[in-house]
């Protein structure tokens, strides 16, 4: 099992900045991608950014250029900076975890709320 606890989420005006925070802990495999994905009102919920343990990063194309996402593999620890927020990356944003074993295993955090205002 891994445990998946995020900080970091609140309200900010539009073109400010935030940074989550997503602390893993658990049974964490050598092999695994962190990420963050978001769900809006009346949304789907769609990915942001995963960072693999080799250091190889994904974005979806509404962030590049102005979300960042890192991790820390010896602190099993995952961040996303979102710098010139727009009121449409208001979300519930999720941490997740994928351990790439035998099989896929998923796990996700309790969520924060990333609000932008206008």
């Amino acid at each position: 099992q891994v445990q998946l606890v995020e900080s970091g989420g609140g309200l900010v005006q539009a073109g400010g900045s935030l940074r989550l925070s997503c602390a893993a802990s658990g049974n964490i495999f050598s092999g695994n991608v962190m990420g963050w994905y978001r769900q809006g009102p009346g949304k789907q919920r769609e990915l942001v950014a995963t960072a693999t343990s080799g250091g190889i990063t994904n974005y979806a194309d509404s962030v590049k250029g102005r979300f960042t996402i890192s991790r820390d593999n010896a602190k099993n620890t995952v961040n996303l900076q979102m710098n010139s927020l727009k009121p449409e990356d208001t979300a519930v944003y999720y941490c997740n975890v994928r351990n790439y074993g035998a099989r896929v295993y998923t796990y996700w955090g309790q969520g924060t709320q990333v609000t932008v205002s206008s």
